[in-house]
């Protein structure tokens, strides 16, 4: 079978055409983290270089996350045996085999590859693949194994809690999960799922409850209310957090693509994610997980593909269905993303987090007094208040600033400090607002030093700081904290303008000139950029005094 036989695409172009242009193209999309279309463009630079291993390997990666898994076996074959230590195609070859539940093949592929694959990883799939043997025994001492290493520890006591679980050995799982005098085993914030409904089947819906309870006040959740509530009404909870040997495995993909969701390694997140849903197709924790880093990244239709995944009984559907609109507004389709979000507000009337997600979509879009509006019947559904509750009451300040609400917004700013008292984004924007309005200087510079010695990086930040200096006449020492804010957010056009009147006022003018002029390029707003203008043909001496002069005639 020849190569494009196998990959099941036409014929390959012409050289000139096909393996230079293919791989211009494909170098562009990959770049973009345009996958399908760098899968397509590598893909055809393979078919006229069948045998070049970075091709290959690209072409691999990009089908991975595509979402075209079942594609790239050939290609994984074909890399296999050009490359001796091609730890990406065993990977593929490995999912290919548990999905198809050829169990004898994997631990084949595994037993060969152990050395060259993260052993964690190794040592876990292995696991699972002697329970897809029915041989809960043999998995048991996998994750044993695993148990010895102290950094593997805790992930190899877990999975043995998994597999008990789905042998019927509720007893034995409880007893992992139930932890030590440490606390109960947790690996990640999932986890606390299993032990629920492992405690379940025993009937210990105190201890349960009480490990909801303790949950509830650092993050929440309301998958975790709901759970509360089905266990404080009676109701049954089955053990399903596994129902197949397949789905440890998948949990194993799944738990190493959340370890690895970081922006320097997201793409490896995603092809763990791929090969968790690869494995496993309803599981959607991984159909989640794979949609939030493609819309992070500016992938929306496949994000949007896999917020589709997600039905709506499943417990993540309300996560998804939030997530799906932001994909939505990102890409454009603002009306048909906040009609989404309304329709779905209507239909879960007293969940809090969908209200807060469509006034962030409306604040987003500068429609500040509907955004206002949901965000205050959010906050009308607050029963206890928790300290994270402060971001609520923060954006709402921020929609009562934007609409003039000076003495609301302010009152919801210091609602969000007294919640979270060194927030360094309320103590900025709170500061910084009291510095424009020229009330409470000596308070407004407190607080965006905290926030500056909180953030020290950020640029917008550091901006407020150079400022309140600056609306205290200490030009000479706004003058580092500017230029910091500058050298943090190049392209801003505020920052830039004011680094501009700071340099002005030290006597830097002809710097002043062009740091105005810079701001310009960088499309300020409209009336923001008319005094720019008006800077550099009169010079901000004359422009602040024009303006002080319209503030008294008016007054």
């Amino acid at each position: 079978m020849t190569v494009a036989a196998a990959l099941g695409i036409g014929a390959p172009v012409a050289l000139a055409d096909g393996l230079a242009g293919s791989y211009l193209a494909a170098g562009h999309a990959n770049y973009k983290s345009d996958y399908k279309q760098a899968a397509h463009y590598f893909t055809q630079a393979v078919l006229n270089d069948p045998t070049n291993p970075v091709l290959l390997q690209n072409a691999l990666v990009n089908k991975i996350i595509a979402g075209e898994l079942a594609s790239a076996v050939p290609l994984a074959v074909s890399l296999s045996q050009i490359v001796e230590d091609a730890q990406l195609a065993d990977l593929v070859l490995v999912t290919d085999a548990l999905h198809n539940k050829e169990f004898d093949r994997a631990l084949e592929i595994l037993s060969q590859e152990e050395q060259r694959l993260n052993p964690l990883m190794a040592g876990l799939l292995r696991g699972w693949v002697a329970a897809g043997q029915g041989d809960t025994t043999g998995a048991a001492e996998y994750f044993d194994k695993l148990g010895k290493d102290t950094s593997f520890g805790p992930l190899g006591r877990y999975h043995k809690a998994l597999v008990y679980g789905l042998a019927g050995n509720f007893d034995g799982a409880a007893e992992i999960m139930d932890g030590d005098a440490d606390g109960p085993l947790r690996v990640n914030r999932a986890s606390i799922y299993a032990h629920i409904q492992v405690l379940m089947q025993l009937d210990r819906r105190d201890d349960a409850l009480a490990l909801i309870d303790a949950e509830l006040p650092a993050r929440r959740s309301e998958n975790l209310i709901a759970l509360r509530e089905k266990i404080t009404n009676g109701d049954s909870v089955p053990f399903d957090y596994v129902n197949a040997p397949l789905d440890g495995a998948a949990e194993v993909f799944l738990t190493l693509a959340t370890a690895l969701n970081q922006e320097d390694a997201a793409r490896f997140a995603l092809m763990y994610g791929r090969f968790a849903q690869h494995v496993r197709p309803d599981y959607n924790d991984a159909h989640l997980l794979t949609a939030d880093l493609l819309d992070s990244q500016g992938q929306y239709e496949l994000a949007i593909a896999d917020y589709d995944r997600i039905p709506e009984d499943a417990a993540v559907y309300r996560s998804a269905a939030v997530g799906r609109a932001d994909a939505l507004a990102a890409s454009g389709q603002i009306d048909v993303a906040v009609s989404a979000l309304q329709e779905l507000k209507a239909t879960y009337p007293q969940d809090r987090f969908v209200r807060i997600a469509l006034a962030d979509l409306l604040r987003g879009e500068e429609r500040y007094d509907e955004a206002r509006e949901a965000y205050t019947g959010a906050i009308a559904m607050i029963d206890t208040e928790v300290p994270s509750d402060w971001r609520t009451y923060y954006v709402r300040g921020i929609a009562n600033e934007r609409t003039d609400n000076w003495e609301d917004a302010e009152a919801d700013f210091r609602k969000a400090l007294e919640l979270a008292p060194d927030q360094p984004l309320v103590l900025n924007y709170l500061g910084y607002s009291l510095v424009e309005k020229n009330l409470k200087i000596d308070e407004a510079k407190n607080m965006i030093e905290r926030a500056v010695e909180a953030r020290p990086d950020d640029g917008y930040i550091t901006d407020s700081l150079g400022w309140v200096l600056y609306k205290l006449g200490e030009y000479e020492e706004a003058v580092p904290y500017m230029e910091r804010a500058a050298e943090l957010v190049p392209i801003d056009p505020i920052i830039n303008d004011h680094l501009g009147d700071v340099y002005w006022s030290v006597g830097r003018k002809i710097e002043a000139e062009f740091q105005w002029r810079r701001a310009l390029s960088f499309d300020p707003e409209e009336k923001d950029a008319e005094r720019i203008r008006l800077k550099l043909e009169l010079g901000l001496d004359e422009v602040l005094a024009r303006e002080a002069e319209r503030e008294t005639t008016s007054n």
